[in-house]
């Protein structure tokens, strides 16, 4: 397999639904295996080129998904000084985060950093200065609760940084599909500007959003759909939701030959959407008659640069 990236293309966001069943089970595989989907470190070796626009440096940094955004690393390298939390959204991908976490005692003696690991429930509200999450947010029942959620795990001014698919990954694969009347390939994600203003509603200030076009190519269909279970799987309501037979999936491996392009490698695109925000400090909330103490005048008055 190999990748390229070309200039992002805007397209309407369809239905934001993703199938808890299905996602239940493949968050129990992902959590079973050796290494987290290998897009998942390209990504967030992506990202991470996006943090130098952050003058911030943050002091505690909660790595959202932990295990499967792979980033511990990177993020450990980037802010050495910082604290940092694992944060899992399953018992499973808990313990798998504690268990990578597990020092021999030639790292304790040497004093080498402990990461914290913390079921997301457990996060404590408004401690963090940086939410990381990298390509999970796709794959979330219910986006609003997730950015509620991150909106509430940082302190102000924080910011989170997040990736995820976009609705026109894997694009090439729907004809196909419609065409066999196999249901759908693939949830209908959020459009990346749809969920700037879901950022809004909760709370965050002026999100910016992106987009990148990713060009993945294979040699034969067996690598492609190896590759593809490695990522997870079809988590879409409309998905035909019966058993497949090896009949089935050569006439699949004889409908992805149309996807050959001249260099004779076969190709299919990912749209990854990139977003960042701060959480701003809270407006004052006025009533008929609001009291406010001397104390609480002048701060007002100094944020305002009066």
């Amino acid at each position: 397999m190999s990748a390229s990236s070309s200039p992002p293309k805007n397209e309407a966001a369809g239905p934001r639904e993703v199938d808890a069943a299905a996602l239940a089970r493949h968050m129990r595989r992902l959590a079973q295996a050796e290494t987290p989907p290998w897009l998942h470190l390209e990504v967030a070796t992506r990202m991470a080129e996006r943090l130098p626009i952050i003058k911030l440096q943050p002091r505690r940094v909660l790595q959202w998904s932990a295990f499967l955004g792979a980033a511990g690393a990177l993020l450990g390298t980037t802010y050495p000084q910082a604290e940092q939390v694992c944060v899992e959204p399953s018992a499973l991908l808990l313990a798998r985060s504690e268990a990578g976490q597990k020092r021999a005692w030639w790292q304790a003696l040497r004093g080498d950093a402990v990461v914290a690991v913390e079921a997301a429930e457990a996060v404590a509200s408004g401690r963090a200065e940086l939410v990381w999450a990298n390509m999970c947010l796709h794959i979330n029942t219910d986006l609003p609760a997730a950015l509620a959620a991150w909106h509430a795990a940082l302190a102000v001014d924080g910011f989170v940084m997040f990736s995820c698919l976009g609705p026109d990954s894997f694009v090439e694969l729907r004809p196909i599909f419609e065409r066999m009347a196999w249901g759908k390939t693939a949830p209908e994600w959020w459009d990346m500007h749809d969920i700037g203003d879901v950022m809004v509603g909760v709370g965050f200030a002026d999100p910016v959003m992106d987009q990148e076009r990713i060009t993945l190519t294979w040699s034969d269909g067996n690598a492609l759909l190896r590759d593809l279970r490695a990522l997870g799987g079809n988590m879409a309501p409309t998905r035909f939701k019966g058993l497949r037979g090896r009949a089935w999936r050569q006439k699949l491996l004889n409908e992805l030959e149309s996807l050959r392009a001249a260099d004779g490698r076969l190709r299919l695109s990912l749209e990854v959407v990139y977003g960042h925000a701060f959480k701003p400090k809270p407006r004052v909330q006025l009533t008929a008659e609001t009291s406010f103490s001397l104390e609480e005048m002048r701060a007002m008055v100094r944020r305002s640069g009066a």
